[in-house]
C-alpha cells in the first residue's frame, strides 16, 4: 500500500477498493440518468462503471510497477469502444448533429482508471476526479450556452491572462540588469500581474456575475479595479444623468475606500510584514471611507434610479497597459531610490506625496519589494498612507472637474475626510 494514503486506509486495506467501486457506482448513475434525460443509450452506466473500476484496480494489484496489465486493459477497452464508434458513426439526433462524441469513451475509460487511482493516490484524487467529470458530465446544456454567450474578444482576454501569468512571467530573469535599482524584471512583471489580476477579477464579476442595476455593488467593484477610473466615470455620469446623481456621489466615495483593500492584498504578496504593519491603518480607512459613504446612503434615502456600469469594458489585460506599468514601475523604483540616497525619509515623503496625482500602484509596490534601497519599515508605512491620502485629494478635485462641480460638496468632502485620516494615521506611525 502506497505511503502517501491517509493511515485508516493502511489499516484496512478494502477501503480503497470500496471506494473505488463506489466512486464507479457514483460516476455511473450520473452517467445514465443524463443520457436517459436526453433519451440516448450509450455504453456505460451504474453497473458497467463500477465493474470497469474494480477490473482496473485488479490489474493494477495484479502487476502494479510496471502496470503492463492495466495498459492491456486500457487497449481493449479502446479497441472495443472503436468498434462501437464504426458502427454507430454515420448516425445523427433529432437536430441532425452526429449522435456519438468523445464523451462516452473518455468517460468509459476514466472509470476504468479510477480503481487505480483509488489504489495508489491520496482519496481526495480520485475524489475530485470523479466530483469533476460528473459535473462537466451532467452541465452539458449550461456550458454549452455559456460558450455561445461568451464574446470572443473575452476569450482572447482569457488568453492574454494566462500568457502574462503562465508563459512570460516565467520567463524573465530574477537578477538585476542594472546598477540603478535592485528591482529585477521578473519583479517588475510579478508586481504587475499581481495589480492586473485584481483588476481582472473586478471586471469579470462586475461585467457577468453583479447586476447591472447594483450601483453601489459595482462602485465597490470599481474600486478593485481602477478608484481613478471608476471616479472619472462616476463625475461625468453626475453631469449628465441628474437622477443618479446621489449614488454617482456615493459610489465615489465607496470605490476610493475600498482602494485601501486593493492595495493592503497587493502589498501583502510581497511583503507580508510590510502588509501586517498597515493592516490597522489601511483596513480602518476602509471601514471609515465606507461609513461614510453608507452614512450618507441611508440617511439621504436609497436612489431608484438604474445605474449603467460603473467602469468602462475595457479589459486591463491590455499590452498598452502592461508596458505602461512596467514603465513606471521602473521609473518610480530608480527615482525613489535616488530620493531616498540624496534627501532620506523626508524625500521620500514629499515624493509619495507628489505620487498621489497619478497611479500609486507602481510607488507603493516598489517599497513593498524593496526597491527602494535601506527604507526602514515604519517608513514605507508612512509613505504609503501619505501617497493613498495625496491620491485621495486628487480624486476629489477629478471628480469636481469631471463633473463640472455638479457631484456637489458631498464626495469632496468625504475624500477629504478619507486624506485627513489617513495623514493623521501616518503622523500616528512615524
Amino acid at each position: 500500500m502506497p505511503t502517501s494514503l491517509p493511515p485508516v486506509f493502511a489499516a484496512v486495506p478494502v477501503l480503497p477498493w470500496l471506494l473505488a467501486l463506489g466512486l464507479g457506482f457514483f460516476f455511473g448513475l450520473a452517467f445514465e440518468e443524463f443520457h436517459a434525460r436526453v433519451h440516448e443509450k450509450r455504453p456505460g452506466g451504474v453497473r458497467s462503471f463500477p465493474l470497469l473500476a474494480l477490473a482496473g484496480a485488479l490489474l493494477y494489484r495484479l502487476d502494479p510497477a510496471p502496470p503492463l496489465l492495466l495498459g492491456a486493459g486500457l487497449l481493449a477497452l479502446s479497441a472495443w469502444l472503436a468498434i462501437y464508434y464504426a458502427r454507430h458513426i454515420d448516425e445523427t439526433d433529432s437536430e441532425g448533429f452526429p449522435n456519438v462524441g468523445l464523451m462516452v469513451p473518455v468517460c468509459n475509460v476514466l472509470a476504468l482508471l479510477l480503481g487505480p487511482v483509488a489504489l495508489a493516490e491520496p482519496p481526495w484524487v480520485a475524489i475530485g476526479t470523479t466530483v469533476a467529470a460528473v459535473l462537466l458530465l451532467t452541465a452539458r446544456e449550461e456550458l454549452h450556452g455559456f460558450a455561445q454567450r461568451t464574446p470572443l474578444h473575452e476569450i482572447v482576454n482569457a488568453g492574454r491572462f494566462l500568457l502574462i501569468t503562465g508563459l512570460v512571467l516565467p520567463l524573465l530573469p530574477d537578477t538585476p540588469v542594472t546598477h540603478l535599482t535592485t528591482i529585477t524584471p521578473y519583479q517588475v512583471w510579478l508586481a504587475m500581474v499581481a495589480v492586473s489580476t485584481v483588476s481582472y477579477a473586478s471586471y469579470l464579476l462586475r461585467r457577468y456575475v453583479v447586476p447591472s442595476g447594483s450601483g453601489i455593488v459595482v462602485a465597490l467593484l470599481g474600486g478593485l479595479y481602477s478608484s481613478t477610473v471608476t471616479t472619472v466615470v462616476l463625475a461625468r455620469r453626475a453631469r449628465t444623468d441628474p437622477a443618479t446623481r446621489r449614488e454617482a456621489q456615493i459610489g465615489i466615495v465607496l470605490a476610493n475606500a475600498v482602494m485601501y483593500l486593493r492595495l493592503l492584498a497587493v502589498i501583502f504578496v510581497f511583503d507580508p510584514g510590510l502588509a501586517g504593519a498597515l493592516a490597522p491603518s489601511m483596513a480602518g480607512l476602509a471601514a471609515f471611507g465606507m461609513l461614510l459613504g453608507g452614512g450618507w446612503y441611508w440617511a439621504r434615502g436609497r436612489s431608484h434610479a438604474p445605474a449603467g456600469p460603473v467602469a468602462p469594458a475595457a479589459n486591463p489585460l491590455g499590452l498598452g497597459t502592461a508596458a505602461t506599468f512596467a514603465f513606471l514601475f521602473v521609473v518610480v523604483s530608480v527615482l525613489a531610490s535616488w530620493v531616498m540616497q540624496r534627501f532620506g525619509a523626508g524625500g521620500i515623503y514629499t515624493m509619495a506625496g507628489i505620487v498621489g496625482v497619478t497611479d500609486i500602484n507602481p510607488f507603493v509596490l516598489s517599497l513593498a519589494q524593496h526597491g527602494v534601497g535601506g527604507v526602514a519599515e515604519h517608513v514605507r508605512v508612512v509613505a504609503v498612507l501619505v501617497a493613498t491620502s495625496s491620491n485621495n485629494v486628487f480624486q476629489a478635485i477629478y471628480a469636481s472637474a469631471y463633473s463640472g462641480g455638479r457631484t456637489g460638496i458631498a464626495p469632496v468632502v468625504g475624500l477629504g475626510l478619507l486624506a485627513a485620516a489617513g495623514v493623521a494615521a501616518a503622523l500616528w506611525v512615524a
